[in-house]
């Protein structure tokens, strides 16, 4: 079983002047059909912020994805991946073009020689893509500049959140945005560090300015917004996957912090991000492109 939203643009020759255009968005989660081997003609950040599966490239290998990582899909190269069937994944993508491509491409920010690239931490760049799928209601006039400045902040992110750099990154903050989803207590999360309790307080204070018990709420409240906003997965099934087996204490929890209902949530959401979520999607070998893109 999967789920899937996504709206494609065309954004016009005016637009490409910005340096970057955002072609298309989508969210997807579950056990995906396989996509490829294809080529495409232009850029896609496939983000990939839980489950895990495999990708193979040019050179015919096989290699293995864990959440989090972004897959780099570039014009011109074959590609060809998929989620563990068994699992699945939750998946995030922005389609994008222009002259801007060349230059982040030069200063190592979009990864041609390296496709699969594993993340610190998926939640910025998710926030990126959200901005997206936002400015993709109906009718929004600022449609392709909003998007295109998205496309920018998504490239910083990713970059930010590469695991293997980390520039003003806390390890101990890291792991825990990692495990945030697993139902394990404070003291298990310490354990898991070789620290105290206290330790792990104090790190996390210094790290984030807040307690490991808020630091850890957030990323679990922000995921299930995106899951209540963009797909139709019951609420029960919404609190499992972000750590809460009891899903009358997550409701409760969810509208103390947030301030409306889980439901009321999900519905205001409906009425400003247009589509929704169905278990049909395109064919994954014959995806749009810049020349033939619908709108």
């Amino acid at each position: 079983m999967y789920h899937t939203w996504m709206r494609y643009f065309t954004p016009s020759p005016v637009h490409h002047r910005l340096g970057l255009v955002c072609l298309g968005v989508g969210l997807q989660h579950g056990a995906l059909p396989t996509v490829g081997p294809r080529t495409l003609d232009h850029h896609v950040a496939v983000l990939i912020s839980a489950g895990g599966g495999w990708f193979r490239g040019t050179d015919g290998r096989r290699v293995a994805v864990t959440a989090p990582a972004v897959l780099w899909l570039t014009p011109g190269v074959p590609h060809h991946y998929a989620p563990d069937p068994a699992t699945g994944w939750d998946e995030s993508f922005v389609d994008f073009a222009g002259p801007a491509t060349a230059t982040y491409t030069e200063l190592g920010y979009i990864e041609p020689d390296r496709p699969v690239v594993p993340l610190s931490d998926a939640s910025p760049a998710r926030s990126a893509v959200g901005r997206i799928a936002r400015a993709a209601r109906r009718g929004n006039p600022l449609l392709e500049v909003e998007t295109a400045a998205a496309v920018h902040e998504l490239l910083v992110a990713l970059r930010r959140a590469r695991a293997d750099m980390s520039p003003d990154g806390d390890p101990v903050l890291h792991a825990l945005a990692r495990d945030a989803f697993q139902p394990l207590t404070v003291a298990e999360h310490a354990a898991r560090h070789g620290m105290t309790p206290a330790e792990l307080r104090t790190a996390v204070r210094r790290g984030a300015g807040c307690s490991p018990k808020d630091y850890l709420l957030g990323i679990r409240l922000g995921r299930a917004k995106e899951l209540l906003a963009a797909t139709d997965l019951p609420v029960a099934a919404v609190a499992r996957r972000v750590g809460y087996d009891d899903p009358a204490y997550f409701s409760r929890l969810f509208t103390r912090r947030v301030g409306t209902a889980p439901i009321r949530f999900r519905e205001q959401q409906g009425r400003t991000v247009p589509g929704g979520w169905s278990n049909r999607i395109p064919d994954p070998d014959r995806p749009p492109m810049i020349s033939a893109r619908p709108t």
